[in-house]
């Protein structure tokens, strides 16, 4: 149902980058069938964060231009390693 691997551009010492099998473009475009997929990658991005940061570590969704989106299929990022400041940027 979804694929996981490490970020070729990491911006923490964990980043890893989880994706659906199948195409959506932008959380925002999900559709109400696709809340299977979504509950599957939250629950993927979770297990690999326990696995990779048992610290804590951070998920991030980026939605559209003015979020930060540069690739157009939706992905759950898993940032860890280091501890993260907030805001964000």
């Amino acid at each position: 149902m979804c694929l996981a691997f490490r970020d070729i551009n990491p911006q923490a010492p964990v980043h890893l980058l989880v994706i659906p099998k199948k195409k959506i473009d932008q959380l925002s475009r999900a559709k109400p069938e696709d809340a299977p997929i979504l509950g599957h990658l939250l629950a993927t991005a979770g297990k690999l964060g326990r696995e990779h940061c048992a610290a804590g570590f951070r998920t991030v969704i980026n939605d559209g231009k003015n979020g930060a989106q540069s690739v157009y299929h939706l992905h759950v990022h898993v940032l860890g390693g280091r501890q993260m400041l907030w805001p964000p940027g």
